[in-house]
């Protein structure tokens, strides 16, 4: 241990000597003088004359944004693939492994390429977009969704939504206690829609509809208006959660088939249908088996999304490890602040997702 802490301080030391011989100042000063360049997509406010700290936090919101929606995106399809890969319909059960063998045996990177260059980047100029009414429209720069225009009334539409989900998250507990109790199951699925439905709705009438969209619009070459999904971002967004879907499937097949087949049949021999077995008895058998293996998926993908350099998406390794490490040459400051930020990110989907593993295990007397 103290020769490794020694061998770092040796290479440590050794780097900060060639930087001084070479006239690269040390330390994290660079981050308040001008960065100088722009950035396709930013979530927070961003120009040419911003410094390199925003320049960090753009890249790291950048990549959290498409870790975030791939790992719920993955996660979904992950799930009715590997369901479907067990089905006892022929060809949904040989679609889905079809799907499984060829994305998750090619290398990530080409998918990424393949979603960019050959899919993208084939579509139509703006003149000649796909579209689906007004609302949606897709073309070579992107694409175009509306935007939501917060108005009067939404404050008290969003306390009616969140007490609604909190009466609806009570009456789960009330059921399952019944349930418990008396051994039967209560039906909550059609009170549960209208506690989250009825309030929602009237509020939002009596407020005077206090959500508005704000639709894009063709003016001269390009769409105003809306909000707009960068290619960049949705080819990696594509490729990430294929590619992590396909091996998430196999997990939850794997896991789905180590539950005893007993248990199954006890079920059916219950009376229970098909889809209560699989939802009651099934599944939450096999998270206990899956939820290890899909935390190695959930860093895999974060991890992945440094691939965004190869297409150009401004995340946190193109932006900050690549252009402003390449302007300023802070190697050592700039490596170290996006390895801890990996670092971290890792260690907290770890975290959290072991606190739920551990929720969930069996609690042996």
């Amino acid at each position: 241990m103290l020769g490794t802490v020694l061998f770092f301080l040796l290479i440590g030391a050794n780097a900060l000597k060639n930087l001084e011989q070479q006239g690269i100042t040390s330390g994290f000063a660079f981050l308040s003088q001008k960065a100088g360049f722009s950035i396709i997509q930013t979530l927070i406010s961003y120009s040419e004359s911003s410094t390199y700290g925003r320049t960090f936090l753009v890249g790291l919101l950048n990549t959290m944004l498409v870790s975030v929606l791939g790992i719920i995106c993955a996660t979904v399809l992950g799930f009715l693939i590997g369901i479907a890969r067990l089905s006892s319909n022929w060809l949904i059960a040989k679609l889905a492994a079809i799907y499984i063998e060829i994305f998750r045996n090619l290398p990530l990177l080409l998918q990424v390429f393949f979603w960019y260059f050959a899919v993208l980047r084939s579509l139509p100029l703006p003149r000649n977009s796909l579209h689906f009414g007004d609302w949606f429209f897709l073309n070579i720069r992107g694409i175009y969704i509306p935007r939501p225009l917060p108005g009067q009334g939404l404050t008290a539409l969003i306390i009616v939504f969140g007490v609604s989900i909190a009466a609806i998250y009570a009456l789960k507990i009330w059921a399952r206690k019944h349930q418990e109790k008396t051994g039967k199951e209560p039906p909550t699925l059609l009170i549960s829609l209208a506690i989250l439905i009825i309030p929602s709705t009237i509020t939002w009438f009596s407020s005077g509809e206090p959500l508005q969209w704000e639709l894009p619009a063709l003016k001269g070459l390009n769409f105003k208006g809306g909000l707009t999904v960068i290619p960049e971002l949705a080819a990696l967004l594509f490729a990430l959660t294929i590619y992590t879907a396909s091996l998430i499937a196999e997990i939850v097949r794997s896991g789905i088939l180590s539950v005893s087949h007993c248990q199954t049949e006890a079920a059916r021999a219950l009376g229970l249908p098909h889809r209560k077995i699989l939802r009651l008895v099934v599944i939450p058998q096999a998270m206990r088996v899956m939820i290890p293996q899909m935390t190695s998926q959930y860093l895999n993908l974060v991890k992945n999304s440094s691939l965004a350099t190869a297409i150009g998406y401004p995340d946190l390794v193109s932006v900050f490890a690549g252009t402003s490490l390449n302007q300023t040459g802070q190697a050592i400051e700039i490596i170290a602040m996006t390895m801890a930020v990996y670092l971290t990110i890792n260690l907290t989907i770890s975290w959290l997702m072991n606190r739920y593993n551990e929720r969930i295990l069996l609690q042996e007397q």
